[in-house]
């Protein structure tokens, strides 16, 4: 299993890659998030708050146990989310580090609400966040028009009939393949080795 650390205020949170996703420990955002002195018991007391407060597990019901490396250098099992459930245990913490989060959840949450009313806020959003990690700007027209020509594709075939997933694969790790030099698996292994 590929277990990266991530670091966020100078406090270390494990990650694993499960399924194709990261999975985060919950006791380690919640000791970076959190002015608890144990986590772990925070943890705890956080899963029955929002057991009661839901009425069911949710969140907690879509937590797993993955094992991750712990201080003593052996395999344990931990809580973990994935980015998904963690936002939503971030907005359960009631501590000042979490308002952070909070407030850029809430401001994610209406730039989306923003894109849906007029779409090309969300293509000038993809064309900033391509600048802000380096991507020149060829390289940045190429992955939008390869973006467009996919969307124009895929509409042509659904017009033919086509239903299946396993053709949609097909034809986007073909435009991915001449536009970028790797399949969409391919880049993603390498995104994941770079990480």
């Amino acid at each position: 299993m590929d277990q990266k650390l991530v670091v966020f205020k100078n406090k270390e949170i494990r990650r694993t890659l499960h399924n194709n996703e990261w999975w985060f420990s919950v006791i380690d955002v919640c000791g970076a998030l959190s002015e608890s002195n144990n986590p772990k018991r925070y943890w705890s007391d956080l899963k029955r708050k929002l057991k009661q407060e839901s009425g069911s597990g949710q969140p907690y019901e879509k937590i797993v146990r993955l094992k991750l490396l712990s201080t003593d250098g052996k395999q344990r099992e931990t809580d973990c989310a994935n980015t998904e459930t963690l936002f939503r245990v971030i907005q359960s913490i009631p501590s000042p580090k979490a308002e952070p989060f909070k407030r850029w959840l809430a401001k994610v949450g209406y730039e989306r609400v923003q894109e849906i009313e007029d779409p090309e806020l969300a293509t000038q959003r993809t064309k900033a966040l391509y600048r802000a990690k380096g991507y020149s700007e060829a390289w940045i027209e190429k992955r939008m028009r390869g973006i467009a020509v996919r969307a124009e594709l895929t509409d042509e075939w659904r017009r033919r009939g086509v239903q299946e997933q396993p053709e949609y694969a097909i034809l986007t790790a073909e435009i991915s393949k001449a536009a970028f030099g790797m399949t969409p698996a391919e880049y993603k292994k390498h995104k994941c080795h770079r990480l």
